[in-house]
């Protein structure tokens, strides 16, 4: 493989490790805060235990999120120096914001948050509680200002050098997808975070240690799944159709259309045929792709054979119908959970079977998050900022061999990382609390 495809390996793998991090603390730190609330409200010291473990399990997380983010941003010096020195004047300020919120509000008050709770008064504590929650999603909102504008460019004016200015900082932060996009992005965080607290307590009470904090945390996030995840699936369509009209080709891909047609069926399942043009062994429902994305049971819709710059259509392909399946399943299980939960309170006495469900969710969101990323920047190639610069032009020219050296000392050590990581989430939900 050359320089490119080893740069584009490196920097998805950066990226994908990183982004399982900050999916679970945006929504962590405003579950911890309602815990916080909960509590001050009710003086049950069950919410002020489900408050202190769960704030372990954010402190760890933020911690993997901060080293695995620097290490990220390094990424744009080292391997994509093009980028930086053609889109620098947009993608500069973006991360600049994004730094000053992550150090300047978030920094500043998780010390307090993590270790203040016996040394300042409850409202401090609530508040610097409620000051990272807000820093953590200030965050999220100038990442994905600006990943939402490489998607949809608007507000600029390219030079005839290829330099890219600023014309207009309003059309650039709320660009075209902009709106879906963050909110798409928040949801799966609230997904993400809610199926970790309810796989983490399920383990717990499996082991023998459940309390009334279980109880407590399994109960909040069922409650949350069971009104965010069919609010991130109706984002998901409204993002959809965004995309349809921004960027055609990457939902042409998604669908495995290979030509502009009417009448167009859903895939299921198949197997990408990029030399037929077809797709192998297909599984097809008549007309449902196109009332999905028209709202016409006979809408037509462009294929691939219409554009000259295609993304890799089999990893879109199947990224979305692993991003699809997980979410629909995070769906069935939410819904389950909450009507049992009405019938049966008390988790506690749940048979083991529905405890080891929420138990097998646990870390679900993170391979829906991974599918859906996967399918926004492989479907975006072989743009780099969509229709203005391209990959291959922005990559450093660096020999192919030292890329796949740090490509492989990167994955041993995210190999490395991730099973520390989990075992010590593991440890920390079985862990006896005095």
């Amino acid at each position: 493989m050359d320089a490119l495809t080893l740069s584009r390996m490196q920097f998805a793998l950066n990226i994908s490790f990183h982004i399982l991090f900050p999916v679970i603390t945006i929504a962590l730190a405003w579950i911890l805060l309602f815990f916080r609330l909960r509590f001050t409200q009710t003086k049950e010291i069950a919410w002020a235990k489900a408050y202190d473990r769960a704030v372990k399990w954010f402190a760890l997380t933020f911690a993997l999120g901060v080293v695995s983010g620097v290490t990220m941003s390094f990424q744009f010096g080292t391997n994509w120096p093009g980028f930086m020195e053609k889109a620098g004047d947009i993608a500069g300020p973006l991360l600049g914001f994004e730094v000053m919120t992550a150090f300047f509000l978030e920094a500043s008050f998780l010390g307090v948050m993590l270790y203040g709770k016996e040394h300042v008064s409850n409202k401090v504590h609530m508040f610097a509680s409620c000051m990272v929650a807000i820093g953590t999603s200030m965050s999220t909102f100038w990442i994905v200002a600006l990943n939402s504008w490489m998607q949809t460019p608007a507000g600029f004016e390219l030079l005839p050098s290829g330099q890219i200015i600023a014309t207009d900082w309003w059309a650039i932060v709320f660009n075209p997808s902009f709106p879906y996009r963050f909110s798409h992005k928040m949801l799966a965080s609230f997904v993400t975070a809610g199926f970790l607290i309810t796989g983490l307590s399920a383990w717990r009470i499996l082991a023998g240690r459940g309390d009334g904090a279980s109880t407590k945390m399994i109960r909040t996030g069922v409650v949350l799944l069971a009104i965010t995840v069919p609010l991130q699936i109706f984002m998901g369509d409204l993002h959809g159709l965004n995309t349809l009209k921004h960027q055609p080709a990457k939902v042409a891909a998604m669908e495995g259309l290979w030509h502009t047609q009417k009448s167009v069926p859903l895939v299921l399942f198949g197997l990408p045929n990029s030399e037929t043009q077809r797709n192998d062994y297909a599984l097809e429902i008549p007309n449902v792709s196109s009332l999905i994305l028209t709202h016409k049971w006979d809408g037509e819709v462009q294929g691939l054979s219409s554009f000259e710059d295609k993304p890799n259509v089999s990893m879109v392909f199947w990224s979305f119908r692993v991003m699809v399946g997980t979410g629909v399943l995070m769906l069935l299980v939410a819904w389950a959970a909450a009507f049992l939960l009405r019938r049966q309170p008390d988790v506690q006495t749940w048979p083991r079977w529905r405890l080891r469900v929420l138990q097998a969710m646990t870390f679900s969101g993170w391979l829906a998050t991974l599918a859906g990323w996967y399918v926004t920047e492989t479907g975006r190639q072989p743009w780099l900022v969509y229709g203005v610069l391209r990959t291959a032009d922005l990559v450093a020219q660096h020999p192919a061999s030292k890329v796949a050296g740090s490509l492989t000392l990167y994955v041993l050590l995210y190999i490395a990382l991730i099973f520390a990581y989990i075992s010590v989430m593991r440890y920390l939900a079985f862990k006896r609390e005095h």
